[in-house]
Protein backbone atom coordinates (compact mmCIF):
# COMPACT_ATOMS: atom_id res chain seq x y z
CA UNK A 1 0.00 0.00 0.00
CA UNK A 2 1.13 3.57 -0.64
CA UNK A 3 2.57 5.61 2.19
CA UNK A 4 0.90 8.89 1.28
CA UNK A 5 -2.33 9.74 -0.47
CA UNK A 6 -2.07 11.34 -3.88
CA UNK A 7 -2.64 15.09 -3.80
CA UNK A 8 -5.82 16.38 -5.38
CA UNK A 9 -5.01 18.81 -8.17
CA UNK A 10 -7.60 21.58 -8.37
CA UNK A 11 -8.73 22.40 -11.91
CA UNK A 12 -7.69 25.77 -13.29
CA UNK A 13 -10.42 28.41 -13.29
CA UNK A 14 -12.11 29.05 -16.64
CA UNK A 15 -11.45 32.16 -18.74
CA UNK A 16 -14.92 33.74 -18.73
CA UNK A 17 -16.12 33.35 -15.13
CA UNK A 18 -12.78 32.66 -13.36
CA UNK A 19 -14.42 29.74 -11.54
CA UNK A 20 -12.78 26.34 -11.03
CA UNK A 21 -16.24 24.79 -10.61
CA UNK A 22 -17.05 25.71 -14.22
CA UNK A 23 -13.89 23.90 -15.37
CA UNK A 24 -14.86 20.88 -13.28
CA UNK A 25 -18.33 20.90 -14.84
CA UNK A 26 -16.87 21.19 -18.35
CA UNK A 27 -14.45 18.33 -17.65
CA UNK A 28 -17.44 16.13 -16.86
CA UNK A 29 -19.32 17.41 -19.91
CA UNK A 30 -16.38 16.72 -22.22
CA UNK A 31 -16.28 13.69 -24.52
CA UNK A 32 -13.15 12.26 -26.20
CA UNK A 33 -10.87 15.01 -24.83
CA UNK A 34 -12.70 17.76 -26.74
CA UNK A 35 -12.46 20.45 -24.07
CA UNK A 36 -12.91 23.44 -26.39
CA UNK A 37 -16.12 21.92 -27.74
CA UNK A 38 -17.31 21.33 -24.16
CA UNK A 39 -16.54 24.94 -23.20
CA UNK A 40 -18.41 26.15 -26.31
CA UNK A 41 -21.43 24.06 -25.31
CA UNK A 42 -21.32 25.39 -21.74
CA UNK A 43 -20.97 29.06 -22.68
CA UNK A 44 -23.66 28.72 -25.36
CA UNK A 45 -25.96 27.16 -22.74
CA UNK A 46 -25.28 30.10 -20.37
CA UNK A 47 -26.23 32.56 -23.15
CA UNK A 48 -29.43 30.62 -23.84
CA UNK A 49 -30.30 30.64 -20.12
CA UNK A 50 -29.78 34.43 -19.99
CA UNK A 51 -32.13 34.90 -22.96
CA UNK A 52 -34.71 32.45 -21.55
CA UNK A 53 -34.88 33.76 -17.99
CA UNK A 54 -33.65 37.32 -18.31
CA UNK A 55 -31.23 36.66 -15.45
CA UNK A 56 -27.48 36.03 -15.42
CA UNK A 57 -26.99 32.50 -16.83
CA UNK A 58 -24.04 31.81 -14.55
CA UNK A 59 -26.07 32.65 -11.42
CA UNK A 60 -28.96 30.44 -12.62
CA UNK A 61 -26.48 27.60 -13.21
CA UNK A 62 -25.05 27.98 -9.68
CA UNK A 63 -28.57 27.97 -8.23
CA UNK A 64 -29.43 24.86 -10.24
CA UNK A 65 -26.28 23.13 -9.04
CA UNK A 66 -27.10 23.89 -5.41
CA UNK A 67 -30.70 22.71 -5.94
CA UNK A 68 -29.61 19.26 -7.17
CA UNK A 69 -26.87 18.78 -4.55
CA UNK A 70 -27.80 15.85 -2.27
CA UNK A 71 -27.25 15.95 1.50
CA UNK A 72 -27.75 12.23 2.21
CA UNK A 73 -27.55 9.03 0.20
CA UNK A 74 -27.96 5.33 0.88
CA UNK A 75 -24.98 2.99 0.92
CA UNK A 76 -25.20 -0.79 0.80
CA UNK A 77 -23.80 -2.78 3.69
CA UNK A 78 -23.86 -6.53 4.23
CA UNK A 79 -24.73 -7.57 7.76
CA UNK A 80 -25.30 -11.22 8.62
CA UNK A 81 -26.10 -12.35 5.09
CA UNK A 82 -28.58 -9.53 4.44
CA UNK A 83 -27.81 -6.35 2.51
CA UNK A 84 -29.11 -3.15 4.08
CA UNK A 85 -29.42 0.28 2.50
CA UNK A 86 -27.94 2.57 5.14
CA UNK A 87 -28.44 6.33 4.96
CA UNK A 88 -25.18 8.30 5.16
CA UNK A 89 -24.07 11.92 4.86
CA UNK A 90 -22.47 12.78 1.52
CA UNK A 91 -18.88 14.08 1.55
CA UNK A 92 -18.52 17.67 0.30
CA UNK A 93 -16.47 16.65 -2.75
CA UNK A 94 -18.90 13.87 -3.66
CA UNK A 95 -21.89 16.24 -3.33
CA UNK A 96 -20.48 18.43 -6.07
CA UNK A 97 -19.55 15.44 -8.24
CA UNK A 98 -23.01 13.92 -7.96
CA UNK A 99 -24.82 17.17 -8.74
CA UNK A 100 -22.60 17.83 -11.77
CA UNK A 101 -23.03 14.28 -13.09
CA UNK A 102 -26.79 14.32 -12.59
CA UNK A 103 -27.22 17.67 -14.36
CA UNK A 104 -25.20 16.45 -17.35
CA UNK A 105 -26.81 13.00 -17.47
CA UNK A 106 -30.36 14.32 -17.44
CA UNK A 107 -29.41 17.03 -19.94
CA UNK A 108 -28.25 14.35 -22.36
CA UNK A 109 -31.51 12.43 -21.89
CA UNK A 110 -33.62 15.49 -22.79
CA UNK A 111 -35.14 16.22 -26.18
CA UNK A 112 -33.56 19.05 -28.11
CA UNK A 113 -31.49 20.02 -31.10
CA UNK A 114 -28.10 20.66 -29.56
CA UNK A 115 -26.42 19.74 -26.29
CA UNK A 116 -26.27 23.45 -25.39
CA UNK A 117 -30.05 23.70 -25.74
CA UNK A 118 -30.63 20.54 -23.71
CA UNK A 119 -28.21 21.68 -20.99
CA UNK A 120 -29.82 25.11 -20.83
CA UNK A 121 -33.30 23.60 -20.46
CA UNK A 122 -32.19 21.19 -17.72
CA UNK A 123 -30.37 23.94 -15.81
CA UNK A 124 -33.41 26.24 -15.95
CA UNK A 125 -35.65 23.37 -14.80
CA UNK A 126 -33.27 22.50 -11.94
CA UNK A 127 -33.10 26.13 -10.84
CA UNK A 128 -36.90 26.14 -10.59
CA UNK A 129 -36.87 22.88 -8.61
CA UNK A 130 -38.03 20.55 -11.36
CA UNK A 131 -36.49 18.37 -14.08
CA UNK A 132 -34.71 15.01 -14.03
CA UNK A 133 -31.68 15.98 -11.95
CA UNK A 134 -33.83 17.56 -9.22
CA UNK A 135 -36.10 14.50 -9.21
CA UNK A 136 -33.02 12.29 -8.77
CA UNK A 137 -32.01 14.29 -5.68
CA UNK A 138 -35.53 14.02 -4.28
CA UNK A 139 -35.55 10.25 -4.89
CA UNK A 140 -32.16 9.89 -3.18
CA UNK A 141 -33.42 11.80 -0.13
CA UNK A 142 -36.64 9.76 -0.10
CA UNK A 143 -34.64 6.50 -0.15
CA UNK A 144 -32.52 7.70 2.78
CA UNK A 145 -35.65 8.72 4.70
CA UNK A 146 -37.31 5.35 4.05
CA UNK A 147 -34.25 3.47 5.34
CA UNK A 148 -33.72 5.65 8.42
CA UNK A 149 -34.47 2.59 10.58
CA UNK A 150 -31.10 1.12 9.56
CA UNK A 151 -29.11 4.27 10.40
CA UNK A 152 -27.69 2.59 13.52
CA UNK A 153 -25.66 0.28 11.21
CA UNK A 154 -23.58 3.32 10.12
CA UNK A 155 -21.00 2.58 7.43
Amino acid sequence: MRKTKAKKIAPAPDAKYSDALVTRFVNNLMWQGKKNTAFTIFYDAMDRISKQTGENGYEVWKKALSNVTPAVEVRSRRIGGATFQIPAEVRADRKISLSIKWLIRYSRDRNGRSMAEKLANEVVAAAKGEGGAFKKKEDTHRMAEANKAFAHFKV
